[in-house]
């Protein structure tokens, strides 16, 4: 391999916005996160609820077959 060319694989602490450190070891220094899995609402179980059923009415809605209006009957006249 050539000398000087790989970055240092240093001790680096993550920190995320809830307190939480991890140490582990990367090429940055310090990395600063939003979300680790201490606080992380899906993990925690947490999460808020989104309201799917106004969602899926808007779906249905949009999507639901078209009211069908009666076909008109076009007259026909005999020649003769």
């Amino acid at each position: 391999m050539k000398e000087g060319i790989h970055p240092e694989y240093k001790e680096t602490t993550i920190t995320c916005v809830c307190g939480n450190v991890i140490e582990t070891k990367s090429t940055k220094k310090d990395i600063k996160i939003d979300i680790c899995s201490s606080c992380h609402p899906f993990i925690t179980g947490k999460q808020k609820l989104l309201d799917t059923a106004g969602r899926v009415e808007k779906f249905k809605r949009k999507y639901a077959p078209k009211a069908e209006v009666a076909p008109v009957k076009k007259k026909t006249t005999k020649k003769t």
